[in-house]
Parts: structure tokens; sequence; C-alpha cells
């Protein structure tokens, strides 16, 4: 969803080649003949050199340093196996290398490495088993007293553990850059409606509750700093803060969460509405102030490049080269040696110590300055989508910020105050204190659902599941990622725009699909993109057409901002020409079918850039915003509607550790590896609220510990989906959650009709679901949608169960069967089912296992010929759009829906891999 602009041909084409077969827009995709590159020796030995590359072109530019994850196959390598990086050339590259996953068997699985130093100009890479290069410069950690230490080898960075200064100082060969990193938080107790305004702001500061040092070089360090923010004797608005600290790198990189636990729904002066959230330093300014310059990114390469005292312009001439100097960031030379016209008259000079860059929306922003407090500010320019990028400081050292995805998670704003004094202030404002304060109020006032069949009433007209209290923000989360310099001297023009690209686009290390693909992860559904027919040929190109629409159409309906980038619409209203973003549950999709499941494979089999960049959005945005990590309902999700956080349905088919494990292996993100812990007691959850509730046959259904109704489908792949990750990762519950796997395995496998029971009573205590004396038939073509065919695929690979896998196929089988067949099975058959298209890799997964042609053929006739994009009725193409039919032109699909988008993209990458030899044509 963040553009990248030589990675931009098919969302150009797609815009300007409304009504146009799919096929001609492939033509010249350069992303994807680069992709296909990474595809070659599918063969490789289990133990061969993993080749690595870049994700997107450039290289590490600006950037501290890159972490990536790699796959094993099972008993390929050893757990204490160590490894090594080297460029193409054979020279060696310093690596810091840690276990996020192992095999059953205690071989690695998952592997993450830290690199930094040697990785420039380098555009690929070998990793082999082997001993690491150590770095020239190691980064080292010391800790004493109430801080933390962080050693480069060129900055320096003092970390508070307590207090309101989370970081200290930073400096670099003896010279203070930055000091006093703080957090800062305004509050406002109302909202104004209408033509008056009274509301009082409040400053709340960020207090720290602890720090720990988390990893400690000798390539990379990690710190994480726990708090709140507080003014007085409140406390709230809980953070958590990592720190990330390469080896011998002039940078850090800030990786900041906040979980909102305020109150919107009070009276007068009561309300919690976030005026402003922001991060701030404070940075010494040594220089003369001829001697200090202001750089502020505009769009693209585009800056703002200024001195606090220009002695550009003026009616006197200080002379060319003085002039050339200053523009440039070099230190002038002594005025004495300048005509003494401009420095007899120095003094007369405006110093401009204050710049604000204000984005609130995602396509403009505007740059303002002024001397001082109590002036006038006057325009300095604006824009369309500035990068989020600046730079206060002078001649003799300074600080260079940037907060990644500026203008996607509008409104935000850059803050410089104070440049002409002692010391600049410098805030980076995740949420603008000059838009409207954040409101998350719900959105309507219930209309009268104050019972459960009013409410099933509106679920039919709305397909809303409203009910009171329940659409509450209180424990969602918002990530945001942050970038520091501390700069020597004023950098150069070409250092400060690679410094902004590494903000707008971090340099990422990546393996290729065939070294993904080869370790047989995620259950071995997907392999390397497969042109080598007409028939696979096709298949690729729907799914190119698929991808590239959803992303166009995020740029085209602008779905952007501080809790919406990341999500996309979930169903389209044709009449509108409009997706449906305030009816109900037509509206965001909050994982819906799991679309998070498709960009991901997506991305397994091909390794493109542009696909990365949109799961990772996705990723970021589902895992935080639409689950809930504090209160009542921690630990579940909500599903789809008109706010992310409006429907009553909280379940774990949202909150599912499923969606966000691809993200977490491949780069090791520790904030995305918090989520997934905290979700390994999430069965408990089951005790709080009944996600059957409103629906459930029998009334005299009350919540027990001892005997908790679990579904088989959504909930359980929920569970699995958790535990699995703790065990694979040997987390401080993995003994529990293997056992909780192992166990609820053996009792589903259990039941008289195993997964066609449907679900079960589950004991809290023993991790067991109760086996039932009555067979009994319970399937809804949404149980296997959610993660449980991947769940199910990798569980069978790692754990030696025959009495499951026989349960799971047998329901592989019968899902897609005539009635006839069900019946003759089970005594009945399933009812009236859906997604006959999305579950056709249920046939193709048991056709392979069980090699059973029939299996096989039925896979692809429902896959062409069933329901959400059938071959012989869906016209792959988009038609253009122009006003007053629309509010800004650009292209429809009206035939896309979501849902059908992620099951066929899941679908057809799943049977292309299990049985993409036998695909007619």
């Amino acid at each position: 969803m963040s553009p990248i602009p030589r990675r931009n041909v098919l969302k150009a084409a797609a815009v300007a080649g409304a009504a146009t077969p799919f096929s001609w827009l492939l033509a010249g995709n350069a992303q994807q003949a680069a992709a296909a590159d990474k595809t070659d020796k599918a063969d490789k030995a289990a133990d061969d050199p993993v080749d690595i590359t870049w994700l997107e072109d450039g290289g590490l530019g600006a950037a501290a340093g890159s972490t990536f994850g790699v796959p094993w196959p099972k008993g390929a390598q050893r757990a204490d196996q160590k490894f090594a990086l080297a460029t193409a050339d054979g020279k060696d590259v310093p690596l810091q290398t840690w276990a996020t996953a192992y095999w059953p068997d205690g071989s690695l699985k998952w592997t993450a490495h830290a690199a930094a130093e040697g990785l420039d100009g380098a555009t690929a890479y070998r990793l082999t088993a082997g001993e690491p290069a150590a770095p020239a410069e190691k980064v080292t950690v010391s800790e004493s007293g109430g801080k933390i230490t962080v050693d480069t080898g060129v900055i320096k960075a003092v970390i508070g553990k307590d207090g309101g200064k989370l970081v200290r100082s930073i400096t670099r060969g003896g010279t203070e850059i930055a000091r006093d990193g703080r957090l800062v938080l305004l509050r406002q107790g109302d909202i104004d409606d209408g033509d008056h305004g009274s509301a009082k702001w409040e400053r709340f500061d960020g207090e720290i509750s602890g720090a720990k040092a988390e990893q400690k070089g000798p390539v990379r360090a990690v710190v994480r700093i726990d708090g709140k923010h507080r003014k007085g004797g409140r406390g709230w608005l809980p953070f958590s803060v990592r720190l990330y600290f390469y080896a011998g790198a002039d940078s850090f990189r800030m990786v900041h969460t906040i979980t909102f636990d305020g109150d919107q729904t009070g009276g007068h002066e009561s309300g919690d509405f976030i005026r402003g959230l922001g991060v701030r330093f404070s940075v010494p300014m040594r220089d003369e102030a001829y001697d200090r310059h202001i750089r502020i990114a505009g769009e693209g390469k585009g800056f703002l490049t200024e001195a606090v005292k220009g002695i550009t312009g003026l009616r006197r001439d200080p002379g060319a080269a003085v002039r050339k100097a200053q523009f440039e960031g070099e230190k002038l030379p002594d005025p004495a040696t300048w005509d003494q016209r401009v420095t007899t008259r120095l003094h007369l000079i405006p110093t401009w110590g204050d710049y604000t860059l204000s984005q609130l929306s995602a396509d403009g922003f505007t740059l303002r300055k002024r001397t001082k407090p109590g002036h006038g500010w006057i325009p300095a320019g604006g824009g369309g989508r500035a990068s989020g990028f600046g730079y206060v400081g002078g001649a003799s050292g300074g600080l260079s910020f940037g907060l990644r995805d500026f203008w996607e998670k509008f409104p935000a704003q850059l803050d410089i105050r104070g440049a002409a004094g002692d010391e600049a202030e410098v805030t980076l404002w995740l949420w603008s204190p000059e838009a409207q304060p954040m409101d998350l109020r719900f959105y309507h006032d219930g209309m009268g659902q104050d019972t459960y069949a009013e409410q099933l009433e509106g679920l039919n007209i709305t397909y809303e599941d409203y009910e009171p209290k329940f659409g509450t923000p209180y424990g969602i989360a918002r990530t945001s990622e942050l970038m520091f310099w501390a700069n020597g001297a004023t950098p150069s023009a070409e250092t400060l725009v690679a410094q902004a690209a590494a903000v707008r686009t971090p340099p990422q290390l990546a393996a290729g699909p065939a070294d993904l693909a080869r370790a047989k992860v995620f259950g071995g559904l997907f392999a390397p993109v497969d042109r080598s027919t007409a028939a696979k040929a096709k298949i690729e190109d729907h799914l190119d057409f698929l991808f590239t629409y959803h992303k166009g159409q995020a740029e085209q309906r602008r779905w952007y901002g501080f809790w919406d980038y990341g999500d996309i619409m979930h169903t389209y209203d044709e009449d509108r020409h409009q997706w449906r973003y305030d009816v109900g549950g037509y509206a965001w999709d909050n994982s819906e079918l799991s679309p998070d499941l498709w960009l991901w494979y997506a991305y397994l089999r091909s390794g493109r850039a542009d696909i990365f960049r949109f799961a990772e959005a996705m990723t970021r945005h589902t895992g935080e915003v639409d689950a809930y990590h504090l209160g009542t309902w921690a630990g579940l999700g909500t599903r789809h509607g008109v706010q992310h956080f409006a429907d009553s349905a909280k379940q774990q088919r949202i909150s599912t550790a499923v969606y966000r494990r691809p993200y977490y292996y491949l780069t090791a993100d520790e904030r995305v590896g918090d989520i997934m812990s905290a979700l390994v007691d999430s069965d408990e959850t089951f005790l709080v609220l009944d996600p059957l509730r409103k629906v459930r046959t029998d009334p005299d259904y009350e919540p027990d510990p001892h005997a908790l109704s679990i579904g088989f489908g959504t909930d359980w792949s929920g569970l699995a989906g958790a535990w699995l990750t703790e065990w694979e990762r040997r987390g401080p519950k993995a003994e529990k959650a293997e056992a909780r796997l192992r166990s609820t395995m053996e009792t589903i496998a259990a039941q008289p009709n195993g997964f066609v029971q449907g679900s079960g009573l589950y004991d809290l205590s023993t991790g067991k679901y109760a086996v039932e004396t009555e067979a009994k038939v319970s399937v809804s073509h949404l149980s296997a949608v959610f993660g449980l065919v991947e769940m199910c695929a990798e569980l069978i690979d790692l754990i030696d169960m025959p009495e499951f896998k026989e349960a799971w196929l047998d329901y592989c089988r019968y899902f897609n069967a005539t009635k006839a067949e069900q019946k003759a099975r089970y005594g009945t058959d399933f009812g009236s089912l859906l997604l006959f298209q999305g579950h056709s890799r249920l046939d193709a997964y048991a056709g392979a296992q069980l090699k059973d042609e029939a299996l096989i053929k039925r896979a692809w006739q429902k896959f062409s010929g069933g329901d959400g994009y059938p071959d012989a009725t869906t016209d792959w193409r988009t038609v253009k759009l122009e006003g007053p039919d629309v509010l800004e032109p650009g292209v429809e699909a009206a035939w896309v829906s979501t849902n059908s988008t992620a099951q066929y993209g899941l679908a057809a990458i799943q049977n292309l891999a299990l049985v993409g030899d036998k695909l007619p044509g």
C-alpha cells in the first residue's frame, strides 16, 4: 500500500487500461520478472546455501542494518548450528543469528539473522552453515544503576529504566547530538461540536515502568521500554517502545506501540480524546545561527533547505562561495572574510527558530515557519504527500528524524521549535495536534437494538452484529515506526534523500521463493510461481489481477488514516460505485475469510516486494487495531464493520496468530511476537464471552471452565495457531502449548464424526474436549476459511497422529461431496453450504495425501466452476469511472468481493502447489 515508484507499473496500467484484459497489463512487469529470478534452483538439497537478496532495489542505503528470517527443511540444521553470510563475490558479512522456531525433532525450522557492516554495495548474498564473521565495531550493551547504555561503535545511547526520559542522550564522538527523548500525549476532555469551542487540553508525559535489553549484540541490540503516559496521579495510554541498534551504525530505529484504554463515553470534561501523540527529542544547538540548518522533506525527493539565519537572497551579497556553503550545509568561513556590508548587519537578519509540517490528509501537507513564539507564522510551502522526514542541527552535528507511513497514517506532523536558541526541540507527532481530536466513539445510538432478537434483525438488514457497549475501542492498539540519525555534520542532500528513503521503505533482506518453498513451512501449501503451461499462466494472470486491483483500490478509495491504514473493504455497492464503507458488516474487512493469508502466501511464492509491503501493512493493522490487547476481551478480535472495533462479534478467528506468523518469521519482528505470545491462554476468553450467545439453541448453556463450548473450526484454529507458535518458538509456555495441541487434536479426532461434529465441550483444566457419545453433523462454510486449512496441514506434518489426519481428511473429502455422498457417510447431508471454490483446496489436499485422482479432478472442477469467480462467467476486467458517478475518477470491477478474492487466491495458490501437475489444459 506504500507506493514504491519503480514498482508501480501494474497500478498505473490498471487505472489507465479500463475494460482491458489483464494479461495485457503484465507486459513490462519488472518486479515480477525480478522475483522470478529468485525461483531458480528449486531442487536444492536441504542443507544447500540460501540465496539472500534485497526485497527492493537499492541495497542498505542509509539504514542501520537489516534483520531477516530463513526457514530450513526438517532435520537440515541442528539446533546449535552457526551461520555465515557472504556477498556473491565471497566477501564476509558479519552476522548475528538466533532461532525463532524449531521442528519437533529439535532441528532448526526458522532462524533470524541481523546484518549491517558489509552490506553496502552488494545486491546478493549467500547464507551458509559456518562460523560468522565478527563486526569491526561490535554493538555493546551495559547496565548500571537506572540506565542502559548501547554503543554501536559510532554512537552511544543512554536509555532510562525509570522516569520520563526514554533516551537520556545520544552522543557521537563525544559530542551530544540529542537528549531527553520522551513521549508526549495531549488529552482533550470533550469534543467541540458545531461552531463553538471551549475544549481544554492537558499534557501527559511518558513514564517508564521498566526497561530491559532483549538483545546485546554483537551485530544487533534491542532495548524494550514499557510504561504509561502520566500527569499527576493519573496514568493511562500504555506504551511499549523498542529501540534497535546495529554495529557500526550512526542511527537507531524505534518501534512505538500504544494501547488505548481511555473512556469516551462520559459527559463534559470526562472523555479521553487524544489531541496529540508524539515522540520528542531535544537537540543542542552549538553553531552560529547562520551555521544551523533546517531540512524538511516534501514529496518524493523534495526538500526545504534553509538555515536558521539565512544569508542568501539578501540585498547585500556575502559572496558566492559563502552562499553556496550555506545552501549545502557546510560551515561558513569567518564572517570577517565576507562582504562587510553583510557582516556588520548580521544582527538585523531574522532567525527562524520554529517550523511545522502538518499532513492532515493523505493528499496534502502544509509547511510554515516563524521566528519565535508570540509572533506570526508565515507559509513556507506545501504539497501532496510528505515523506515524514527532517533534520535540525548545524555544521558540528545534528539529528535526522523520520516517521514511517507518514501520509498513509495521517494526521501526522513534524515540529521543530527553538532552533535559534541553545536547544531545539523536535516532535514527531503520530497524531497531529492540529487535526480534530481522535474520536473513537461508536457511530450510532443503537437504534433500539436492546435484545438479541432485535440485534439479529439488524444483522439481517445491515449485516452488523450490534450489541450495547460492545463497540468499544478499549484495548485496541497501534504501532508506529520511527528512525533517527546522529550526524556528525549537516548531511549532504544525497545523504538526506537516502535517509528519507530508508524511513519510507526500510531495506529488507529476504530469501527467495525457492528457498522458502523447499523448507515445507506453513504446511507446504505454496510453490514458486509457475507459468509453464497456458492453464497455469491463466491462473497467475487472475491472481495478479486481484492483487493489483485491491492495491489500486486502496489508493483510489483512500483507505488511509492512523487507525485504518492496512485494512481493505469487504463488499462493493454497484449502485453507488463505492465500497460499502457505511453499511454495517460490509465495510472494513477485519481479516474476514483470510485476506492476510492470501497476501502472505502470494508473497512466499513470488518474492514480490509490492505484495510484501501490502501484507506488512495489513499485518500491522489487523494484529493491532482489529484485536483487543487489554480489558475483558483481550485475546479476541472484532468482526468486520463500519469501525474496526464496532461489531459485537469478538472472536478468535480475527485475533488468530495464524495471520501473524508469516510476517514474524520473515522479519523476526518482536512486536508481532508479543501479540502472538499473548494469545497462548486465549482459550480462557470463552469463559468471558460465548461467541454463539445470540444463536445458541441450548438456552441452558452457561460458560463453565470444565465444559466450554468451543467450535472445531474458527475457534480451535485460532487457539491452535497460538499454541503451535508458542511451542515451536520454545516460549515460556511451550510445554503447555504442546500439550494443548495434542490433547485437542486427540479429542477432536475421537469425536463420533470428527471435525464434522462441529464443536465440543472443552475443559480448561485438562485442555481436552469431552468425547460425545452421539454423532451429529454441524458443518459451516466458515469453519475452514479462517486458518483451519493451514493449521491442519502444518499439524499433520508436525505431529504423527493418524486419527487426527483421518478426521481432517474426512472433512476435506466430504465438504464438496454431493448431498447423497454426505448422507451415505454421515446419515445426513451438510445442508446449504457456500464457498465451494475456496474449499476446492480441501479436495486438493485430500487428493494429494491419498493420491486420489477423483478428488484431484473435483478440486479443479470446483475451482473453475464453483461459486466465487467461476471461469465461465467471470469477466476479468475493470471499467472506467468518472464524475459525476463517483467522487474521484478511477476504475471498478463491481464483481470483486474481498471474501471471494481471499478464497480464490488461497485456493489457486494451494491447488497449484498440491496438484498443479494435474491441472486440466
